[in-house]
């Protein structure tokens, strides 16, 4: 399918912004085929991307009253969240900015581990959007979930 000048405009910010290829990262795939990929993995675990961004929404809220120190999230699951000074803002045209805030995650009995940014948990949320291959913030569906459910 051809892309729209509003696509290319997107894709374009998504490259640029941040570091070593942005949001992006070295991924050759354009935006929609990211986004359709890791719609596939997810169904093919059950989930939708809303329901992976509102479990991490949830454990970024039980992590934020430990103020940097490691809380016990359930029986299986603890994190932490780190904030610095400023916004990150959503790339999609629309209005959205979101506190420079990580929640790391890490499975207690075996040590395995994630992170992300507030502005992870919108771009999944609300667009879909997991990043691309060799993104900082990358977050492979299949792990993602296997961690936080």
């Amino acid at each position: 399918m051809k892309e729209s000048p509003e696509d290319k405009r997107l894709e374009n910010a998504l490259r640029a912004l941040g570091l070593l290829g942005g949001l992006m990262g070295s991924d050759a795939r354009c935006v929609s085929e990211i986004v359709d990929a890791d719609h596939a993995r997810l169904s093919r675990l059950g989930l939708t991307a809303r329901q992976v961004a509102g479990r991490m929404q949830q454990i970024t809220d039980l992590a934020k009253a430990g103020l940097g120190m490691w809380v016990r999230i359930d029986d299986t699951l603890e994190a932490k969240v780190d904030e610095a000074r400023g916004w990150l803002v959503c790339p999609w045209p629309h209005p959205g900015t979101f506190v420079k805030r990580i929640t790391s995650v890490r499975v207690i009995e075996t040590g395995a581990s994630i992170r992300w940014s507030d502005l992870n948990i919108h771009l999944i949320g609300e667009h879909g959007f997991f990043e691309g291959r060799g993104s900082n913030f990358r977050l492979e569906p299949a792990e993602l979930v296997a961690i936080i459910f």
